[in-house]
């Protein structure tokens, strides 16, 4: 369902000990909003809600709230080192347009709710 390369997940876990709760899991999602209708969300959780998909990723626990499941399904996310520092990317195979951000999207069947124009 979803990927997470092994330098992301290095990444994650390393980001979870320095937070430093045992019970934390990466939390990702999907939001109406940003330029192109949808936007991503990813961050620290400690508490599951009803309808929540955990995955266990290698020691990674990671949860999926059940609206977002269908646009996340083939979900690839990395972690790219550059010059300017570093970050997360992802790659949606559901995605049918991004904005120039990488941090919103359409599908082909769905467009959500875009943004004012210039809010990414």
């Amino acid at each position: 369902m979803i990927t997470i390369s092994d330098t992301a997940s290095d990444k994650i876990k390393e980001m979870l000990a320095e937070e430093g709760g045992p019970e934390l899991f990466l939390r990702i999602g999907v939001k109406e909003g940003g330029c192109s209708g949808f936007s991503y969300g990813m961050g620290f959780d400690d508490e599951e809600q009803a309808g929540d998909k955990a995955l266990d990723m290698e020691g990674l626990k990671v949860v999926v709230d059940e609206d977002s499941i269908k646009y996340l399904n083939g979900l690839v996310i990395d972690f790219k080192e550059s010059a300017m520092g570093g970050g997360f990317t992802i790659e949606n195979p559901n995605a049918s347009a991004t904005c120039g951000c990488g941090s919103s999207f359409r599908t082909a069947s769905d467009a959500g709710k875009p943004a004012a124009a210039g809010e990414c």
